[in-house]
């Protein structure tokens, strides 16, 4: 199966909006990654990721550049992640744990929003942060496009 995907990344004081993931990984270890989520066929990827973004977090977002491309593979899945920088519609506004509509109410993989600083993220375990933020220094780092491909 191939999927592409959409995210958004939002820095706001020095900080990273991140989502917990259950059931990505062994054991009940949560997987941290920006908001975002399945791109639907018709749709521009800015308009499928201004709706993930407030399905996720509650947030109405702008869509600016696209940063990162990341491929992932793992048994029969294939998908080809899109990143893009977003800014909060209402700055002051508090995000809000959301959902998948593709899940019912007692099997969400959503878990937690969370602001991280890059130095929190390097606290964590490897395989509990996105690829695409492993390794960064500074909210800076996020702005520097890349493409990540797993060959």
């Amino acid at each position: 199966m191939v999927r592409v995907r959409v995210g958004g990344l939002l820095v706001r004081g020095g900080a990273i909006l991140l989502a917990a993931h259950r059931g990505l990984l062994p054991g009940n270890t949560v997987f941290w990654s920006p908001p975002g989520g399945g791109w639907a066929f018709g749709e521009s990827l800015k308009s499928g990721l201004r709706r993930e973004f407030r399905e996720e977090t509650g947030l109405a977002v702008r869509v600016g550049r696209q940063l990162h491309l990341h491929e992932f593979r793992r048994g029969e899945l294939q998908a080809l992640e899109v990143f893009f920088e977003v800014v909060a519609e209402d700055p002051t506004a508090t995000p809000r744990l959301g959902h998948d509509p593709e899940h019912d109410a007692n099997n969400q993989l959503l878990t937690e929003l969370t602001w991280f600083t890059p130095r929190q993220l390097l606290a964590l375990p490897l395989a509990q942060v996105h690829p695409v933020l492993r390794g960064l220094l500074s909210t800076d780092d996020v702005f520097v496009p890349q493409v990540l491909l797993d060959l």
